[in-house]
């Protein structure tokens, strides 16, 4: 009696089973949420760094349909500035929003995916990560850290810095204590400057204080939201060491294999599309802010003299051959980089340098 009920309860329930509506895996997983937090290296709603990474979650959001949200957490509210990497790598948030030469220590290689002294261009660079096999070797190297990188902005070309006393020979140079990281500040420390990474929250009370004798930060617009033309007189606008700086988001790679992969797309879309809305945000800002810093604020230009740019130049070389020399994975990265750098240049040129040459020249 016990055998045949159990028989006839279960053939109803297979029975019932089979009536129920037919549901599949990938109808199922369209229909997940989720809700990311991410942590970024910027003070919360910094102007286009801060608001860039809420630019994103926005998107995101956006074109999920809202079945993704990401939570943005200014730089301290859940981990340090620069800890961001550690973070999302062990999974503490989803995703990070950073620059990724601040991991040189741990990534030797992450330095070439921000900017490079005497480097490429915001818009070179972009053609290296979408069309010159940079994205896959970033992908690559930072999977072995349980990451997934995106670019997701960009500053354009950053000034020289910041400096408390002019300089006007290579001799001036001589034992200043600068902030700048990345391989623009192995160059520096190369012609007698001692550098230092610090987050930007802390270059305005470290020239204050004399911690600091001069600064990068990024440009115009991000430097007098710092208030760094009230600790400094001399604005450097000799541009070489970040010709081209990018912004990047990192996720958790368990975290991106998790989503489906529509929601993947649009995570890479989202990137796309607030890259060029910041590399946009920062043209047209810098320029209302460099007006400003000048006009009303009696801020100094300066360029570096000769001989200081030749022994950059130099120096820039050897540290990026000591970078090479040291690290498989710099290697590789440096030689799809120069390589690609390479193939730009003729038409570079001949079409917007030649342009721009051509455009002073009837200006003026």
């Amino acid at each position: 009696m016990q055998r045949r009920h159990f028989l006839k309860t279960a053939s109803l329930g297979v029975a019932g089973a089979v009536a129920a509506p037919f549901v599949t895996t990938s109808s199922a997983r369209a229909q997940e949420t989720f809700t990311w937090d991410m942590v970024t290296s910027w003070p919360k709603n910094f102007p286009a760094l801060g608001t860039g990474a809420n630019d994103f979650a926005r998107r995101v959001e956006q074109l999920s349909n809202g079945r993704m949200q990401i939570r943005v957490h200014g730089a301290g509210e859940l981990v340090p500035a620069l800890e961001v990497f550690d973070a999302v790598a062990a999974g503490t948030a989803e995703m990070g929003h950073s620059a990724s030469y601040y991991w040189r220590g741990k990534v030797a290689a992450s330095q070439f995916f921000t900017a490079v002294p005497f480097g490429m261009t915001t818009t070179e660079m972009n053609a290296w990560l979408y069309h010159g096999g940079g994205q896959e070797l970033w992908d690559e190297i930072y999977a072995n850290h349980n990451l997934k990188p995106f670019a997701v902005g960009n500053t354009g070309t950053q000034m020289a810095g910041w400096f408390k006393k002019e300089i006007n020979s290579l001799d001036d140079m001589q034992g200043l204590k600068l902030r700048l990281p990345g391989l623009a500040g192995e160059a520096m420390n190369g012609i007698g400057v001692s550098t230092v990474t610090m987050p930007g929250s802390e270059i305005f009370t470290s020239l204050q204080t004399g911690a600091l004798d001069a600064a990068d930060w990024v440009g115009p617009y991000n430097d007098m939201a710092f208030g760094l033309h009230q600790v400094a007189d001399y604005y450097y606008t000799s541009a070489w060491n970040e010709p081209s700086a990018v912004l990047e988001g990192t996720i958790n790679l368990d975290a991106w294999n998790s989503l489906p992969e529509d929601l993947q797309d649009v995570i890479r879309e989202a990137a796309r599309a607030s890259n060029l809305a910041m590399i946009s945000e920062f043209a047209f800002r810098n320029a209302q802010a460099l007006e400003t810093l000048v006009d009303e604020h009696g801020v100094q230009l300066r360029t570096f003299p000769d001989d200081v740019m030749a022994a950059l130049h130099t120096s820039s070389l050897e540290a990026i051959q000591r970078q090479v020399d040291s690290d498989e994975e710099s290697r590789r990265v440096y030689e799809s980089y120069s390589a690609f750098q390479k193939l730009l240049r003729p038409f570079s040129d001949v079409g917007e340098y030649a342009y721009l040459k051509n455009r002073d020249n009837v200006d003026g």
